[in-house]
């Protein structure tokens, strides 16, 4: 016990050595016990049925119009009482005592460190796994086949291939304190309140207290938007009021249209696309927020009023791809038989058309990828050179964290090495034996690899200082069009190597910073994130294959009921994203033979961007709010629109101004003690009440039918307003 004690105190020396950001110094203990079991039977036990469990429920829900996401918060709560369970019942008997394969199976109570692998194992299974798109569009889209060892490889090959980026960059983008992961507080922090003994004061809420009581009433309230009351997921009143005007539906539709006036009492449309707001530090929120009102209000109206690229044609905001009489694109009817572009038939039936939004929004990302290298070399050019120095010969001074974590044996660099070499090798195979169904070449490869490996530094830093992560999709899928036109699957392909194994990258660094900040040993966090991502990735496919096979017409929304769930907004985009930039090519859409060449101007724009921000800095040093004007975020903030609509923006923004504003500034005991508890429970509840709602009421087919199941009330927001322009249930101008 003496010694316990001593190991828990803080000495001044680690006091001046904590992080220099408040919000880590506010959240992180600075102690540890090396002494911990981690790899435990319990922990092999649950982080596997928690990956499982996330990776089955998050593909199921992904196919839906409101897609809900289940965080690893759902799988961080229900296994603690699994786990003392656990720890009461499994017998102590130590197995081979006094042998050099001596275990037991019930090593002691359950402690933080084997809870923070089972939660490793659950994030594993908490995303998406992006390439079981591809599988999508070619077998619900185009129609076509593609075998499920293909899409196996695929899939294996993708979600690990960033492995490898990771190993290499990790020195950059965990051990540094500036580099501190913002959302990794919210598990901090419920880590924490499930495990510390903290004394109630008077008057007080204790932590696990509050989070009851949050995780009751979010369980209790989702039954209304989950099944209830759908309508609550957007309130969009203006529509109400002119129910009969294309004008008011465009303004006032939060799922279609400019959001103006919409209201959601709905916690997952808040967190569907963008991730908890209460998670999102203040300066992030604020980037984000003047990206999207300047596009949404002033770029997007302006455009579609003065009928830029004939605007009024098609709806203000749409993912569908439309001919120039604002008809639905008939894609079937320009590919041949050899699944490339028929160039013939293309030229028949005329050029492919996008909304106004959807054509802007691609101009945006094209600009904040342009800022993002030009900020991270302005404003880190000297850090990143300093780490690169020290991560070879300099001695940095570390903080409390890094050096509490020196102790564990480290992650040789060869294991991340021999992952990038035999994923590279089985990609080189896989594509090029069965190019008939990838159709990527070996080039188109290596160049994926290239490309992630140059971005996932700037972006890693972007991402682990704003928890805002500009993607690598648009870029990925310009170069290859450029390059390899006419081939759709290429394209899906090469964008996911690209840029998916790059997004990998990040979060398996972003779990790796989880386990310093809760100083589990690097080796054993290294094996969870490895088999865990192996586990998901075959749950994942599994999923998609028999929800692909069991249910009629899935995303086809021309044949599915008005009322259908299943309606795919996230693969459409990727299905139409596959159209223009691969079947089509950015050439005949971007370039010189497109129609929307001007939009190339955005990449000039997002260059000079960072400049004036930082010519703007060094001018005016005394003015700190200027340097927290990060462009790539800025720029970057509408990325998920579509298929994240405006009501989703609204409610996360107003969220993230009042958590990370109001109340960081002017409640900062409270934020401490329960900002990121209550992100956690709101989550938690949604996600457990989503599911029961599912497997009793959803599998027996039972619903409700009235007002309230209208999410959103404004049909005519989806209609064009040129004078002649015929559309089904519109009227004609």
């Amino acid at each position: 016990m003496v010694m316990e004690m001593e190991m828990e105190m803080k000495s001044p020396e680690d006091e001046n050595e904590n992080s220099p950001v408040k919000q880590v110094a506010l959240t992180v203990p600075t102690t540890d016990d090396p002494n911990v079991p981690v790899l435990t039977f319990r922990m092999w036990v649950l982080g596997i049925l928690s990956c499982v469990l996330l990776s089955f429920l998050n593909q199921f829900f992904w196919y839906r119009t409101e897609p809900l996401t289940i965080s690893s918060i759902s799988a961080q709560i229900a296994v603690v009482p699994l786990g003392h369970f656990m720890a009461s019942t499994i017998t102590r008997r130590v197995f081979f005592k006094g042998s050099r394969w001596e275990f037991t199976l019930n090593p002691g109570p359950f402690n933080m460190k084997e809870h923070v692998l089972i939660t490793i194992f659950a994030n594993s299974g908490a995303g998406t796994v992006y390439a079981t798109h591809i599988l999508s569009a070619i077998k619900l889209y185009y129609k076509k086949e593609l075998t499920f060892f293909v899409s196996f490889l695929l899939i294996i090959t993708t979600q690990v291939l960033g492995f490898g980026w990771a190993g290499i960059f990790r020195k950059f983008l965990v051990e540094p304190a500036e580099m501190w992961w913002p959302s990794n507080l919210v598990q901090v922090s419920l880590f924490r309140a499930l495990h510390d003994k903290e004394k109630r004061g008077k008057g007080q809420l204790n932590r696990n207290q509050f989070f009851l009581i949050a995780f009751i009433c979010s369980f209790a309230y989702y039954v209304f938007p989950g099944y209830l009351f759908p309508k609550l997921t957007s309130l969009s009143w203006v529509c109400w009021a002119f129910p009969t005007s294309v004008l008011a539906h465009q303004l006032g539709s939060g799922l279609n249209g400019l959001g103006i006036g919409a209201v959601s009492l709905d916690w997952s449309t808040a967190t569907s696309y963008l991730g908890s707001p209460l998670a999102s530090p203040w300066f992030a929120t604020a980037n984000i927020a003047v990206g999207f009102l300047t596009l949404m209000y002033f770029i997007v109206p302006v455009s579609y009023w003065f009928n830029i690229y004939n605007a009024k044609t098609f709806p203000i905001y749409s993912s569908h791809l439309f001919n120039s009489t604002g008809q639905i694109y008939d894609i079937s009817s320009i590919i041949n038989s050899n699944f490339e572009i028929d160039l013939n038939a293309y030229k028949h039936n005329g050029d492919l058309y996008l909304s106004t939004f959807f054509a802007i929004s691609y101009g945006a990302g094209f600009a904040a990828l342009t800022a993002t290298i030009v900020h991270v070399l302005l404003f880190h050019g000297s850090e990143i050179l300093t780490l690169s120095k020290s991560a070879f010969k300099v001695k940095r001074k570390m903080d409390i964290h890094t050096k509490l974590m020196s102790k564990y044996n480290q992650v040789p660099q060869w294991w991340f090495l021999l992952i990038l070499a035999v994923n590279i090798a089985a990609t080189l195979f896989a594509c090029g034996y069965y190019n008939a169904q990838l159709q990527l070449p070996w080039w188109g490869v290596l160049l994926a690899c290239f490309i992630a490996l140059i971005f996932t530094l700037p972006i890693g830093i972007i991402y682990a200082t704003t928890n805002q992560a500009p993607g690598l999709n648009i870029i990925t899928e310009y170069i290859i069009g450029y390059m390899y036109p006419g081939y759709p699957v290429a394209n899906m392909c090469f964008k996911v190597y690209g840029y998916i194994s790059m997004s990998q990258a990040l979060s398996f660094l972003q779990d790796f910073k989880l386990g310093h900040y809760m100083k589990v040993p690097p080796r054993s966090m290294f094996m969870a994130q490895v088999l865990g991502t192996l586990i998901a990735s075959l749950v994942y496919l599994g999923t998609a294959w028999w929800l692909m096979s069991s249910i009629p017409h899935l995303c086809d929304t021309s044949m599915l009921p008005s009322d259908s769930p299943w309606t795919c907004p996230m693969d459409r985009v990727f299905y139409s994203a596959s159209v223009i930039w691969g079947l089509i090519g950015p050439r005949r859409f971007f370039g010189d033979l497109g129609p929307y060449a001007a939009v190339n101007w955005f990449f000039l724009g997002g260059a000079i961007a960072p400049i004036l921000v930082w010519v703007a800095h060094k001018a005016f040093p005394q003015q700190k709010w200027i340097r927290l004007i990060n462009m790539p975020v800025l720029l970057g903030a509408t990325g998920m629109m579509p298929p994240a609509s405006a009501v989703n923006f609204s409610s996360w923004l107003l969220l993230g101004f009042l958590f990370g504003f109001v109340l960081y500034r002017y409640k900062q005991n409270w934020w401490q003690r329960h900002n990121y508890v209550l992100s956690g429970a709101l989550d938690a509840g949604l996600a457990i009440m989503g599911v029961l709602l599912f497997l009793c009421l959803g599998l027996q087919e039972v619903s409700i039918d009235w007002w309230g199941n209208d999410l959103d009330g404004c049909s005519l927001a989806t209609c064009p307003t040129a004078k002649g322009v015929v559309v089904d249930h519109c009227p004609v101008f």
